[in-house]
């Protein structure tokens, strides 16, 4: 087999697989000896019915798979050989000619092949983030304010103007604090992201979506979420490197913890308080049994460990600021 490299850019190659039929005549012999042994045919004993009549029923089948699997076998010496950390997997070239699969005859096959962007990046005292505190004002409590007056008379609670208006400065300060914290997650996020300045092959990971999703989502769906994507998968890119950088590992204790925490967040959301310690735990091994599920908790906890590195490293400005100017960010 002939393997052509043709390196497009940093991030993209194109690779051109040239196989003749000694790349992969033993392996058809093979095939067909083995279909042979279990072909079910009228007229013949188990095992006795005629190679040309084997290769004449199932020939095509066995040339497509012997095939494929020296290509599949290519494309791994090849990976492996060249240490490549790539992106997504190798997809077939919009180049590719047509092949005529005949069995002895030659084949070319083209795949384009997108490389993982390297990242390099400090976390230094100098690096600030600024982190909000937002300010409880009288025009952004008086609708919950009339709210809760409208609540409590039609329950006949008397509640004074200056107990109402003390229990919204509490919910709203609660409320910005969750909102603050969330922002200033999103803003180390940014920076970083911004910092490390990643290119990304974006023409292959658009192919690549459409392809992996089988049918699931149109290109126009793609092209749509596309920058969304590319967001968070920078920000992977990073945490990744971090991760490496600070020597993090996640544990087995680390994903049972984060099951615990979500399962009884679940409880909470539906205001379901003091669970039975056997409903918790027959929930958390639901969850743990899940792969999605544990892939999930392994990126938030990936996100927690680098997250609390950044945080305790760099410089985190507080500024105060007011619920409107808030939400314009």
């Amino acid at each position: 087999m002939k393997v052509t490299e043709n390196k497009i850019d940093a991030l993209n190659i194109e690779l051109t697989m040239e196989i003749v039929k000694d790349d992969y005549s033993e392996t058809v012999r093979k095939k067909i000896a083995d279909y042979r042994r279990r072909a079910d045919f009228k007229g013949f004993r188990k095992g006795n019915v005629p190679e040309s009549l084997v290769r004449r029923v199932y020939g095509e089948q066995a040339l497509a798979e012997s095939v494929n699997q020296v290509i599949s076998q290519g494309l791994e010496d090849y990976i492996t050989g060249h240490k490549l950390n790539i992106l997504g997997e190798p997809l077939t070239s919009e180049k590719q000619p047509e092949n005529e699969w005949v069995d002895g005859n030659d084949f070319k096959f083209i795949f384009d092949i997108a490389v993982s962007p390297e990242v390099k990046l400090d976390v230094v005292k100098e690096d600030t983030v600024n982190s909000y505190t937002v300010t409880v004002d009288a025009k952004s409590k008086q609708p919950m304010i009339d709210s809760l007056k409208k609540y409590y008379e039609e329950k006949k609670e008397e509640k004074s103007d200056e107990d109402i208006d003390k229990e919204v400065t509490e919910r709203l300060k609660g409320q910005y604090k969750q909102q603050s914290d969330w922002r200033l997650s999103k803003d180390i996020r940014d920076y970083f992201v911004k910092k490390a300045g990643i290119a990304l092959p974006e023409d292959f990971l658009k192919r690549w979506l459409f392809v992996a999703n089988e049918g699931k989502l149109t290109k126009e769906e793609i092209e749509k979420d596309f920058p969304g994507f590319c967001e968070d998968f920078r920000w992977q890119l990073v945490r990744g490197y971090l991760m490496k950088k600070f020597d993090f590992k996640v544990t087995e204790e680390d994903i049972k913890e984060a099951a615990h925490a979500f399962v009884t967040y679940q409880y909470a959301m539906y205001s379901m308080g003091n669970v039975p310690d056997e409903l918790i735990a027959d929930a958390v091994n639901n969850v743990l049994s899940d792969r999605k599920q544990i892939g999930r908790l392994e990126e938030q906890v990936e996100d927690q460990k680098v997250m609390a590195k950044i945080r305790e490293t760099i410089t985190i400005a507080s500024k105060k600021i007011s619920a409107s100017k808030f939400a314009e960010l």
